[in-house]
């Protein structure tokens, strides 16, 4: 019996069948606390009458996954199967001319293919925006706010370049937690129509790229690293940004989403404009299920001089938190 498990555990088959087991416990357990969550959220509702508050804050949580599964297909393809986790947290904080938004978003998520001997990342982002603006006291201007804001940016785990050497797949790491990490802070201008629809323009903003060591010290001369020269864990930019929100409902069950920045760093290459566009179309089944197809667009030339392009079709489960 030993010797037969330990023969499994040597297969290469092995690791997606863990990787199946473990998203089977996770969807069991959401639908597991779908009926404990319905329960209470009516007096989570009549909780937040009752306060009278301020504030303001909505939540929600994410499965999305995906499968497919081939057997003697003469046709081709691989088998294959992902999974992906999204929290997304808004706070809201409005009263006398003051506006405060904090937005929290974070996801992660797994590809196994068959024939590939590693677990490859579909996604992996921490990114924390919050806004703080004051309406002019002059009513003629409308919309218009001072604002202050800070943005922070990041992944959880470790990412590789994959390759293909004699036969034999490898991969070597090319970033970790916190390198790089990327910190915004600027002061600006600010028009808000509602929390669904917002541009905030900060002609000075600073921002402070941190990396690891590890990365860096062995650059060869004139390269950089996310920009970070050689021996270095950090850098620091003076420029300009622009940030926007907009999220409108196409049709009765379907949502638009979209996240724009743009940065531009006044002491190199001025002209240049780092990118970062997020497009989400949102398809609720029902309450608790989902389909998102996912847009992502990023320039950054002191990562790459090309425009990375990412895209994410997946169904599953969503609930309020």
């Amino acid at each position: 019996m030993k010797k037969e498990l330990s023969e499994i555990r040597k297969s290469k088959y092995f690791k997606y069948v863990i990787f199946f087991r473990l998203i089977k416990k996770v969807i069991l357990l959401i639908i597991f606390l779908i009926p404990l969550i319905s329960t209470t959220q009516e007096e989570k509702e009549i909780d937040s009458i009752e306060l009278n508050s301020n504030w303001k804050k909505s939540g929600k949580f994410t499965f999305l996954g995906n499968q497919s599964s081939y057997s003697y297909w003469t046709a081709g393809g691989q088998t294959s199967v992902s999974g992906t986790i999204k929290v997304d947290y808004d706070f809201n904080y409005e009263n006398n001319g003051w506006n405060w938004d904090t937005k929290i978003n974070t996801a992660y998520g797994l590809n196994s293919i068959a024939g590939s001997k590693f677990l490859k990342k579909t996604d992996d982002r921490v990114e924390i925006n919050s806004l703080l603006g004051k309406k002019f006291s002059n009513n003629l201007i409308g919309n218009w706010s001072y604002s202050s804001f800070i943005n922070f940016k990041t992944q959880w785990t470790k990412g590789f370049r994959y390759s293909n050497s004699n036969g034999e797949e490898t991969k070597a790491e090319l970033s970790r937690f916190f390198s790089p990490a990327y910190l915004q802070l600027g002061i600006g201008l600010y028009w808000r129509k509602s929390k669904d629809l917002w541009i905030n323009f900060a002609p000075f903003t600073g921002r402070l790229i941190l990396v690891n060591k590890d990365f860096t010290q062995n650059l060869v001369d004139g390269k950089t690293y996310f920009g970070v020269k050689k021996g270095e864990n950090s850098r620091f930019e003076l420029g300009a940004s622009l940030s926007s929100y907009y999220k409108v409902q196409l049709l009765e069950n379907v949502e638009l989403e979209n996240r724009l920045g743009l940065y531009s760093d006044y002491l190199k290459n001025a002209g240049n404009i780092d990118l970062d566009y997020t497009i989400i179309v949102i398809m609720n089944i029902n309450k608790y299920l989902t389909t998102n197809l996912i847009f992502q667009f990023i320039y950054d030339d002191n990562s790459i001089k090309r425009l990375q392009v990412r895209e994410v079709l997946g169904i599953g489960l969503s609930l309020d938190i």
